[in-house]
Protein backbone atom coordinates (compact mmCIF):
# COMPACT_ATOMS: atom_id res chain seq x y z
CA UNK A 1 0.00 0.00 0.00
CA UNK A 2 1.61 3.39 -0.52
CA UNK A 3 1.84 5.67 2.08
CA UNK A 4 -0.47 8.54 0.73
CA UNK A 5 -3.15 5.70 -0.05
CA UNK A 6 -2.54 4.73 3.87
CA UNK A 7 -2.48 8.03 5.45
CA UNK A 8 -6.21 8.52 3.95
CA UNK A 9 -7.70 5.46 4.67
CA UNK A 10 -6.28 6.15 8.40
CA UNK A 11 -7.68 9.79 8.47
CA UNK A 12 -11.40 8.14 7.09
CA UNK A 13 -11.02 5.68 9.69
CA UNK A 14 -10.38 8.09 12.51
CA UNK A 15 -12.83 10.61 11.64
CA UNK A 16 -15.64 7.87 10.85
CA UNK A 17 -14.39 6.54 14.68
CA UNK A 18 -15.17 10.58 16.24
CA UNK A 19 -18.00 10.61 14.46
CA UNK A 20 -19.26 6.84 15.66
CA UNK A 21 -18.30 7.98 19.22
CA UNK A 22 -20.43 11.27 19.11
CA UNK A 23 -23.40 9.72 17.90
CA UNK A 24 -23.20 7.02 20.74
CA UNK A 25 -22.91 9.77 23.41
CA UNK A 26 -26.01 11.76 21.56
CA UNK A 27 -28.46 8.67 21.45
CA UNK A 28 -27.61 7.03 24.63
CA UNK A 29 -27.55 10.35 26.48
CA UNK A 30 -23.66 10.21 27.51
CA UNK A 31 -21.83 13.38 27.42
CA UNK A 32 -19.09 12.08 25.02
CA UNK A 33 -16.40 15.11 26.47
CA UNK A 34 -13.25 15.06 25.28
CA UNK A 35 -13.19 11.53 23.90
CA UNK A 36 -14.14 11.95 20.26
CA UNK A 37 -11.13 14.61 20.06
CA UNK A 38 -9.13 11.34 21.75
CA UNK A 39 -10.38 9.61 19.00
CA UNK A 40 -9.72 12.11 15.97
CA UNK A 41 -5.99 11.62 17.42
CA UNK A 42 -5.59 8.02 18.68
CA UNK A 43 -7.98 6.35 16.78
CA UNK A 44 -9.20 2.71 18.23
CA UNK A 45 -7.59 3.58 21.49
CA UNK A 46 -9.72 6.43 21.83
CA UNK A 47 -12.93 4.56 21.35
CA UNK A 48 -11.22 1.92 23.89
CA UNK A 49 -10.77 4.99 26.92
CA UNK A 50 -14.60 6.66 25.88
CA UNK A 51 -16.03 2.94 26.59
CA UNK A 52 -14.04 1.62 29.47
CA UNK A 53 -12.56 5.32 31.20
CA UNK A 54 -14.91 5.57 34.61
CA UNK A 55 -14.71 9.34 35.70
CA UNK A 56 -16.41 8.24 38.64
CA UNK A 57 -13.46 6.54 39.80
CA UNK A 58 -11.15 9.42 39.62
CA UNK A 59 -14.07 11.45 41.84
CA UNK A 60 -14.38 9.69 45.62
CA UNK A 61 -15.60 11.54 48.14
Amino acid sequence: MELQAFLAATLVAHVGFAIFVTAHGHLTGRDPGKWPFVTLAFGLAGIAAYFFYDESADSSP
